[in-house]
């Protein structure tokens, strides 16, 4: 069994990544969800973040509101590395300091895994994938965002994966296709049979 093994998870844009998160948990791997940590950044650089986007980037409870700044920056490449320049290196450090801490296997879950300083550690990669409508189905219900928005942010992502193709990545693919009913059902017991394989493969369960 690869006991330290470095773990790194993705997936794109309402994939499920998030879903396969709670399942790695639930066979007691310790996962760092750097997407939240992401967000803690924002709030501990919040003066910085003021400083570049303006202090109305703040909602009425002071916190960073973070749909409004992701409205800001999205299509717009010098305002999201501003963005990035801001947020990265910290949750660099914070990952770092928290693999450290760490007695065996563990997972980063990331959106933007390829852009962890990490990266490079990583044992392996699963790739979550799920096909465009029950994607589109999950945006819809979770983001409630209006139609034309959802498909900028799905085109946004047609390079994705070559991300990691590109960087000749170590990646074991799950395909998480429910949506709803008896055939989610079906596909969750496909899902968490894949992840098995995966791991009993990778020795690291």
């Amino acid at each position: 069994m690869n006991s330290n093994a470095l773990i790194g998870l993705t997936g794109i844009y309402c994939a499920g990544k998030n879903y396969v998160a709670r399942l790695l948990e639930a066979r007691g791997f310790p996962v760092l969800d750097v997407d939240k940590l992401g967000h803690e950044v924002l709030e501990a650089e919040k003066a910085a973040v003021m400083a570049r986007f303006g202090p109305d980037i703040l909602d009425a409870g002071g916190a960073v509101d973070r749909r409004l700044l992701g409205n800001r920056v999205f299509g717009k490449p010098e305002a999201l590395n501003a963005l990035e320049d801001i947020v990265h290196p910290a949750a660099n450090r914070l990952t770092e300091a928290w693999i450290a801490r760490q007695n065996g296997p563990c997972v980063i879950n990331a959106a933007l895994l390829h852009r962890s300083s990490v990266f490079k550690r990583l044992d392996f990669i699963i790739l979550v994938r799920a096909p465009f409508l029950a994607r589109l189905l999950r945006a819809r219900r979770r983001d409630r965002l209006p139609l034309s928005q959802l498909i900028r942010r799905f085109k946004s992502q047609q390079e994705f994966i070559s991300q990691y193709l590109i960087r000749k990545a170590d990646i074991d693919t799950i395909d998480n296709p429910g949506y709803c009913g008896f055939c989610s059902s079906l596909y969750r017991r496909m899902l968490e049979n894949r992840l098995d394989a995966i791991l009993s493969r990778r020795g690291t369960r």
